[in-house]
């Protein structure tokens, strides 16, 4: 049985590896001097904090952002927040 969940976990981690690649990077602070602001999104209704960051994230590539800084998360069972892209 554990073996069967490691082996599980494995295919799980390499599996979301390249979508891993393809979205936006979320920056730090201290980071975005060497990056120029391009604007805001947006994202609502995630489940929780890592559906909203992953949300915020494909919304920051497909705005062609480079990074990301999260600016605002809120709700309860509905999730919303703000990010600032960069290029």
């Amino acid at each position: 049985m554990m073996k069967k969940l490691l082996y599980f976990s494995a295919v799980i981690t390499l599996a979301a590896l390249p979508f891993a690649t393809l979205a936006a990077q979320e920056i730090m602070d201290n980071q975005t001097n060497q990056l120029r602001a391009v604007g805001t999104v947006s994202a609502n209704n995630a489940r929780n904090l890592d559906d909203l960051q992953g949300k915020l994230a494909e919304k920051a590539k497909q705005e062609g952002a480079t990074g990301y800084v999260i600016n605002s998360a809120g709700g309860d069972n509905h999730m919303f927040g703000t990010a600032t892209i960069y290029k």
